[in-house]
């Protein structure tokens, strides 16, 4: 149902990442769907949600985002209450017991802490809001030095699967020069390129001062027993990642 970062967070700190198994959704969904917005039987995914918190003894329900490509990052409290999702693609909190989630099906979810365990994140980076810079937005955002923190990888679409045209080459190789070793040119395309986003996440933390990063190598659209994948289904369900302070 779940997968355990493999990296040496403080013992206060807990996280997970979730895959496609041990739900009830139905095809295409199936199983652990998570998301509301993608035509799954809502009974489904709130069953499917609440097996989450029973089997991952999570101390409260994740807050859910409304995410759509932002460069939106929200602070979160144990006040904090939201009617209905707020539209953002990140959220950190300093306070105990409070889950921050994101939900991906071949996106970045990056799981941020410090090494105290005094702050912890959860971002959604496609290549829209990796390019508008949401990952830098929400580190700067932290309350804690860049140096002090580590970042892990989640289950994501790898290099090898994930083409993408001119433009979003453009997108970040304008911004720095440094990310034209991320893109491959297709042998035999015009304009086609393979895009590393792990790769380009990874540069930009470390650009920001952050030296912890730890990469799951976990590729989404390969793993289809696994995981669920837009690119290679367009109709299906999201994984979950999450991250919290133990009181």
């Amino acid at each position: 149902m779940f997968i355990t970062p493999d990296w040496p967070k403080p013992k206060n700190v807990h996280a997970l990442c979730t895959d496609r198994l041990g739900g009830v959704s139905s095809a295409p969904f199936n199983s652990l769907n998570l998301a509301t917005h993608v035509e799954d039987n809502p009974k489904d995914v709130f069953q499917n949600r609440a097996l989450l918190r029973s089997q991952a003894q999570l101390p409260a329900e994740p807050i859910w985002l409304n995410q759509q490509h932002t460069d939106i990052a929200i602070a979160l409290t144990s006040q904090t209450h939201f009617n209905t999702p707020p539209i953002a693609d990140a959220a950190w909190t300093q306070s105990t017991n409070v889950v921050p989630v994101v939900m991906t099906a071949d996106c970045l979810p990056i799981l941020i802490t410090d090494n105290k365990g005094s702050c912890v994140a959860a971002i959604h980076a496609g290549w829209k809001g990796l390019a508008d810079k949401i990952v830098t937005k929400t580190i700067q955002s932290l309350p804690v030095e860049s140096i002090d923190l580590m970042a892990w990888i989640g289950p994501a679409i790898s290099v090898r699967q994930f083409e993408v045209g001119q433009d979003v080459f453009d997108a970040f190789v304008n911004q720095n020069e440094q990310n034209r070793a991320f893109f491959h040119k297709k042998i035999g395309t015009n304009q086609k390129y393979l895009a590393d986003l792990p790769g380009l996440v990874s540069l930009e933390m470390q650009n920001l001062g952050v030296k912890q990063i730890y990469d799951s190598q976990l590729c989404s659209f390969e793993n289809e027993d696994q995981f669920f994948s837009y690119r290679r289904e367009g109709r299906t369900g999201r994984m979950a990642s999450m991250i919290w302070i133990e009181a």
